[in-house]
């Protein structure tokens, strides 16, 4: 075992998957409704670890390099996280509070959940930017078998941070039955998510 390929790759994991994103606000929003927070967990988490492993073997390198690919990526994301971003609006204006029933997740069924789990972890580009590319990109800088425990701890860390995630945000649902926490965090979600379309939109076009 490399052990120190190994604590670099949790370390620089954790430093891209912590910052916050569409992924991480999605997993807080469902553990806090406690929706199926730890399935919706443990798909995010299952995710980000197929895709290290894609970048790790050779994938970052090759979406990095292909115009059209990233061009694509860019489109795409940005017009899913506007609509993502709109949706966030629209529950912070409808929602006076976080529900008994919306609390328990008793209302929602497994399947539509995991589902929305699935669009949003896969058609956000950061995603593939943070796991393929750019840790695909520096496990290439480890001799041997380093770049497959570089990318072992970057998949730790990213089990670790979906679960621990989850878990806290079932811990906060007594805060947001509170309208006012409620509408603040859906309010906060939307501009978080905009400012990312509006950045891979301001990104493909100076490129282009």
């Amino acid at each position: 075992m490399d052990t120190a390929a190994y604590a670099q790759g949790i370390f620089m994991g954790a430093s891209l998957i912590i910052a916050i994103g569409a992924q991480n606000a999605f997993v807080l929003t469902q553990a806090v409704r406690r929706n199926h927070a730890l399935p919706v967990a443990a798909v995010c988490a299952f995710i980000d670890v197929a895709l290290i492993t894609a970048g790790v073997m050779g994938l970052g390198a090759l979406v990095a390099n292909n115009a059209i690919l990233k061009g694509a990526a860019a489109l795409g994301g940005a017009a899913f996280l506007i609509w993502f971003g709109a949706r966030s609006l629209a529950e912070a204006f409808a929602s006076h509070s976080l529900e008994a029933n919306a609390a328990s997740g008793s209302d929602a069924r497994l399947g539509p959940t995991l589902a929305a789990t699935l669009a949003v972890s896969l058609l956000n580009p950061h995603v593939y930017l943070d796991t393929v590319v750019m840790l695909g990109a520096i496990s290439g800088n480890f001799p041997g078998d380093g770049r497959y425990w570089f990318g072992a701890g970057a998949g730790t860390a990213s089990v670790v941070w979906f679960f621990g995630l989850s878990l806290a945000g079932s811990a906060l649902a007594p805060v947001f039955r509170k309208p006012g926490a409620w509408r603040v965090m859906h309010a906060l979600v939307c501009l978080m998510v905009w400012w990312i379309a509006g950045g891979l939109l301001y990104g493909f076009f100076m490129e282009s």
